[in-house]
């Protein structure tokens, strides 16, 4: 347990940028999920409106530091090749 006053708020911060992070992390693993799903039922149409949403949606999470740029990168790269061979 915490025994300075710093180390209490240290503690307080961390428990709250931890509620903010999951809820960042779900947005990111939902939007996935919901362009899979997309390029599953074959539907190109809806998958290619989607894709600037979801990229959108990756960069501003790499931003944040929730994932790695790099890694945001590889999943739109990966989506986008999908959708092409569509």
């Amino acid at each position: 347990m915490a025994n300075t006053k710093s180390a209490i708020k240290t503690t307080r911060r961390i428990q709250r940028q931890t509620k903010v992070n999951k809820s960042r992390k779900g947005r990111y693993k939902n939007a996935l999920k919901r362009m899979n799903s997309l390029i599953d039922a074959k539907n190109k149409k809806d998958a290619l409106s989607f894709l600037p949403k979801l990229n959108s949606e990756l960069m501003r999470i790499a931003k944040t530091g929730v994932i790695k740029k790099r890694n945001a990168s590889r999943n739109v790269s990966r989506i986008t090749k999908r959708i092409n061979s569509l």
